[in-house]
């Protein structure tokens, strides 16, 4: 899968990943590879993921948006 996080002034990353889990504004919820598609609203906390090295690696957020489509993740913080 393919992850990105963006704002409005920085690509905070890109690259692929193995899953991710997000601080939702409904309860945190964790993405697998072929996930259905969402649109979701996200909270302050933190973006957890892991890459295809097994390594985890996390972002801290102030809120976004997360799309989930065909294993790309976008997620636009605040």
């Amino acid at each position: 899968m393919k992850l990105q996080i963006i704002s409005a002034q920085e690509v905070l990353f890109t690259g692929e990943v193995s899953q991710v889990t997000l601080p939702g504004t409904m309860g945190e919820f964790t993405v697998l590879k072929n996930h259905a598609s969402l649109l979701a609203t996200l909270a302050a906390g933190t973006v957890k993921y892991t890459d295809e090295a097994g390594n985890a690696l996390s972002s801290d957020i102030t809120g976004g948006i997360a799309d989930v489509d065909n294993n790309v993740i976008s997620v636009c913080v605040y």
